[in-house]
Formats: structure tokens, C-alpha cells, sequence
């Protein structure tokens, strides 16, 4: 059985992948990084959505600390791109660092994201990004583009089914258009 650790964005993004990979014989640990998400409630929301996917799906997930004062240094200067601009790319390369860091201290050889399954990311940056962190830590990439065949459709479906939590933005406070505050670890 190959392990894979499993970048989660949201829940709903979760609630596919996960299963569909259990399905196809993969060991998966979760990986959720809510560094980038704003404001606090906001973050703490998610989490316990993130908390209902892995308890339905049996799995254990690592959580990365809320950090937003980091996130927020790594995008600096990006604050004025457009969505899916630059600011977003950086947010990629943020969130899969972390997972392909936490999955080299777990010996993952395997890391992917449900980020694909949303209608709304570019799928070819993802999985361009994804491959390339991936090689550059010693792992494989598992190349997904989760909305294929309904994926997205049944997110939904299954959200509705396990009452999750479905956010309207993406996560950051530029994306919800709020103000930045500090916020202590939950």
C-alpha cells in the first residue's frame, strides 16, 4: 500500500478525494494548511469541517499551525493581484511546501492536493506546481485533476450529505475583500 499525504484545502474539496483514493488502495493521511484563511473564525470553521471529512473517512490528518502573520510575509507585495493572479500561485507553493515537508517527517512518498477539484483554480498550474515541489523534496507527485467526472457535483452532493461547512471565497482576506487582524492559535 503507497502512503500519500493528501493537501485538503476545505472540506468539501476533501470530501471526493479522499474516499476515491481509499478506494484505489492508497494509505491517505490528510494535510490541512488554514495559514492563508481569514479571518480566525473563518479558519477555526473550516477546521472543524476539515475534523467531520476525516472522521467520516476514518483518516488522521495533520493540522499545520495557524500562522497568517507568515502566509502573509511569503504574499507580501502581492496584495493588489487580481484572483488567480500571482498572490494565488504564491499561496500554492506555500500550501504544497508545507505538505511535501510534512510528508518527507512522516515517510510519505507521495503527495497531492484536492485543490483540482474546484472549478474555479487552474489545474495545470496546480499540478505544475505540485510536480515540481514534489521532485525538488525527493517525492512523487499524484498528478489528479479531481472535478473530472463530476467530482465537484459530488463534493457538493456528499457536503450536503455530511453537513459541511461550504465557505463563498477562497480563504484569504483579499479574496473576501476584509481587513487583516491578528489572530491567536486556535
Amino acid at each position: 500500500m503507497k502512503n500519500i499525504l493528501l493537501h485538503i484545502c476545505c472540506a468539501p474539496d476533501g470530501s471526493v478525494p479522499i474516499p476515491d483514493l481509499i478506494a484505489e488502495g492508497w494509505n491517505v493521511i490528510g494535510f490541512f494548511y488554514g495559514s492563508n484563511i481569514h479571518p480566525f473564525d473563518e479558519y477555526y470553521r473550516r477546521l472543524g469541517a476539515i475534523r467531520t471529512v476525516i472522521a467520516h473517512n476514518s483518516i488522521t490528518c495533520e493540522i499545520s499551525p495557524y500562522s497568517p502573520e507568515e502566509w502573509l510575509s511569503k504574499i507580501h507585495g502581492l496584495e493588489n493581484e487580481p484572483e488567480g493572479g500571482q498572490r494565488c500561485t504564491e499561496c500554492f507553493k506555500t500550501q504544497l511546501t508545507a505538505c511535501a515537508l510534512t510528508a518527507k517527517e512522516l515517510g510519505c512518498e507521495y503527495i497531492s492536493t484536492t485543490l483540482t477539484i474546484s472549478p474555479h483554480k487552474n489545474v495545470a498550474l496546480i499540478n505544475g506546481l505540485g510536480e515540481m515541489i514534489a521532485s525538488s523534496h525527493g517525492l512523487k507527485w499524484e498528478n489528479r485533476i479531481w472535478r473530472k467526472n463530476n467530482g465537484f457535483l459530488r463534493s457538493v452532493k456528499v457536503s450536503k450529505e455530511l453537513g459541511l461547512y461550504r465557505q463563498n471565497y477562497c480563504g484569504c482576506t483579499f479574496s473576501k475583500k476584509t481587513g487583516i487582524r491578528n489572530y491567536p492559535n486556535p
